[in-house]
């Protein structure tokens, strides 16, 4: 793999380190080209949809001038937003806290207060002086009150912990390989040694292995892909997307479901479902199968296929670098639910559901081909 080019920006005097940025950027790397040590400013200006989200998410990467001796960021962490240290009961060795270097260097003249709530709101214009992001982040959630709804939705580029032991915190990052390596034996277990014993038996074979010459094995199979794709829809606009308004253990609930993804949007262990909860929610969903449908076992086995293809597909939407296509336009489409419109564009292995609910993302076309 080549070595990353350095991309050190200004930007209304200020100075940012976007060279682990570039290939997130959802307007794709060029749009960065050629700004290395230059000010980005008519370029930034010039360009359409920088949201609120964005500019926000701009904090993440500020470090100090170039010709300064300091070597962190100005919000204490380490070049491009992580904590790049391996967190220890909740903490991190370099004693940042709440996102915010508590120095003399950082308070300059502010030495009148004592209170460390006081100090943070003056050396930090974002909202992150709300948590301490040294600290497991569920026991934080719910004291933030009526300003979760808008802190979740304001995307950082930080290392999370969810919860203290480390036991519990493993389970709840995935690497994105896990999914079809648990999944697909196990959708293969299902049709094999269920589904086409169920319809060998519906249809009077004798062998179930006859069920695999039939168009009916396949069309239960299909059903079942596209029940997930409204299950899909439904899930991500109803449940992943509720409204949680004042209610404590909601807002817990939705960080926890989902709220995490939007607030940091770039971890790679947090984009794909975790094999424990789809076990549950696959047991709780089958109930309804098993009244409905004629062959459940097919139908739910159809339904996971989907769901394996949503979620690599999800994956692929923000690591991926697609050259056009459906997947390229899901790629800007998604992207543009994270920092653009968070309350539609709920689809994410296809827009038909949102073209159907009144829901879908109207993209501005492009002159030229985006590239991540």
């Amino acid at each position: 793999m080549g070595r990353t080019e350095p991309l050190i920006v200004q930007y209304k005097n200020k100075w940012y380190d976007l060279t682990d940025f570039a290939h997130k950027h959802p307007g794709g790397k060029k749009s960065l080209t050629g700004l290395h040590n230059k000010d980005m400013k008519d370029r930034f200006e010039r360009a359409p949809g920088h949201s609120e989200a964005a500019k926000y998410l701009m904090r993440e990467y500020q470090i100090t001038p170039p010709n300064s001796t300091q070597t962190t960021k100005q919000n204490g962490f380490s070049l491009n937003g992580t904590a790049k240290h391996p967190m220890t009961n909740g903490s991190v060795s370099n004693g940042v806290k709440n996102g915010v270097k508590h120095s003399s260097t950082a308070l300059h003249s502010s030495k009148t207060t004592s209170n460390e709530d006081d100090l943070t709101h003056l050396t930090d214009e974002s909202m992150e002086h709300l948590v301490d992001w040294n600290k497991p982040m569920v026991l934080q959630i719910h004291k933030m009150g009526d300003k979760y709804a808008e802190w979740v939705n304001k995307p950082v580029d930080r290392e999370l912990r969810l919860f203290g032991p480390s036991w519990v915190e493993n389970m709840t990052k995935t690497p994105w390989w896990i999914v079809p390596a648990f999944w697909i034996p196990a959708i293969g277990y299902i049709i094999t040694h269920y589904g086409s014993h169920d319809l060998a038996k519906g249809r009077g074979f004798s062998d179930a292995t006859q069920s695999f010459l039939t168009v009916d094995l396949y069309l239960h199979l299909l059903i079942g892909a596209f029940a997930w794709t409204l299950l899909e829809y439904s899930l991500h606009r109803w449940v992943f997307h509720l409204d949680p308004k004042h209610n404590r253990f909601l807002q817990t609930f939705h960080f926890l479901i989902h709220g995490q993804h939007h607030k940091v949007p770039f971890d790679p262990y947090r984009l794909v479902f975790p094999v424990p909860p789809a076990i549950l929610l696959t047991t709780i969903f089958y109930q309804p199968i098993y009244y409905i449908f004629p062959y459940p076992r097919l139908t739910l086995a159809g339904g996971l296929i989907g769901y394996l293809i949503y979620d690599m597909i999800h994956y692929y939407l923000h690591y991926g670098s697609p050259s056009g296509g459906h997947l390229y336009h899901m790629k800007r489409y998604h992207y543009s639910h994270h920092f653009v419109h968070h309350d539609q564009g709920y689809g994410i292995s296809s827009d038909v559901w949102d073209k159907l609910f009144g829901t879908r993302i109207m993209l501005r076309k492009l002159k030229y081909l985006l590239k991540w």
